[in-house]
């Protein structure tokens, strides 16, 4: 299959294959100490690219040349991809490896590096359903092979609107002055937005506001505040433009210093103050800037604390907003300082395309047991 990566694993393993997630969907397979990652077919929203994962799932089965001992697929059981995975697994009579998606964005790590011990994960996305059933996309973990604990995650915020919130940047930005008790600024800031004020009554009553700990939506608060981005017409629009003028910025001036954040006892991490000074009367190119500054600044910290719990020296960084060069160089910069280890994807993408190789490293182990 053209445009197929494979790579060599550090075990050889019994014979998986793996459906990935929704957005820029992979297949995975992997046997005897080698996995084959398909090119992306896009995001499963339509009936072309449901046939293109339909076509590399097939392939990728041939390659095994045998009946999968498992297949593995996304926790949310609605995705295209882990629906197709079930009944695959039924129709081969093996077990179904229903995978935590951000576990599967760190374990892409390990199994691209070869990690067979445990690590520090750091997940940064837009989404992902947790075990609790609640979305995440911002969080400190614990990967150890077929296992994983949940050391800590963003602060949540609440996203008026639900999914519509996730184009909208004006939003999100909405939801972190709310939640820091500045909701009389929202109409005044968006008066230009029809639905100003309906948003601040949805907040105020929780109505159609779930909540998340998502990265990627504390990017499009960022642009949001600073008047960078109100609407999205593509995905990460915000995030992108954003990192655009912060490169500006610290291109011309250097690294600005970082705002302030909290880490509570319970691991929670909350950059809410910092995202609440954007606010100020600030330089859009110096506001970005210190938003980058005060992300890599804080995460250095919040993994530092977790690699000081726990022992582990390595910090495995995935999930789609490590795309940010801004973000991944600053961060190694700090980490390796303290002296600990940073993985990065090099061969598959950090984003939701290396979620398959992920979760067939992790349907080998879980055989294993």
């Amino acid at each position: 299959m053209a445009g197929t990566t494979t790579l060599s694993l550090s075990t050889a393993g019994r014979p998986v294959l793996a459906t990935g997630a929704w957005f820029k969907s992979t297949v995975c397979a992997a046997r005897d100490g080698e996995a084959r990652v398909s090119p992306t077919v896009g995001d499963l929203d339509t009936p072309e690219a449901c046939s293109g994962f339909d076509q590399a799932r097939d392939e990728m089965l041939g390659w095994l040349g045998e009946r999968p001992a498992a297949v593995a697929c996304d926790l949310h059981p609605d995705f295209y991809s882990s629906q197709a995975a079930a009944r695959l697994a039924r129709e081969c009579g093996v077990p179904l490896i229903e995978v935590q998606h951000h576990h599967a964005h760190i374990a892409s790590l390990c199994a691209e590096h070869g990690i067979e011990g445990s690590v520090i994960g750091l997940a940064l996305d837009g989404v992902g359903l947790g075990t609790d059933k609640a979305p995440w996309g911002g969080e400190l973990l614990h990967v150890d092979g077929a296992r994983f604990g949940r050391l800590g995650h963003f602060r949540r915020i609440a996203l008026p609107g639900g999914d519509r919130a996730a184009r909208e940047p004006w939003r999100v930005a909405a939801s972190v002055l709310h939640a820091l008790g500045r909701s009389a600024e929202i109409t005044r800031r968006y008066a230009d937005e029809a639905g100003a004020a309906t948003l601040v009554t949805m907040m105020d009553r929780k109505l159609n506001c779930p909540e998340t700990s998502s990265a990627g939506r504390l990017f499009d608060a960022a642009a949001g505040l600073l008047g960078i981005s109100r609407r999205m017409a593509f995905e990460a629009e915000a995030a992108i433009a954003l990192e655009n003028v912060a490169k500006q910025h610290i291109d011309a001036y250097g690294w600005p210093e970082p705002g302030t954040w909290a880490i509570g006892a319970d691991g929670q991490l909350d950059l809410l103050p910092a995202l609440g000074a954007l606010t100020d009367p600030v330089d859009i190119g110096l506001g970005a800037a210190r938003f980058h500054a005060t992300l890599v600044a804080a995460l250095a910290d919040w993994a530092t604390r977790a690699a000081e719990r726990t022992g582990i020296g390595v910090v495995a960084c995935g999930g789609g907003c490590f795309l940010n060069r801004l973000l991944s160089i600053g961060l190694r910069g700090r980490l390796e300082a303290v002296g600990l280890g940073m993985l990065e994807a090099a061969k598959v993408s950090p984003g939701d395309a290396g979620i398959a190789l992920g979760q067939a490293w992790i349907a080998q182990r879980f055989l294993e047991n």
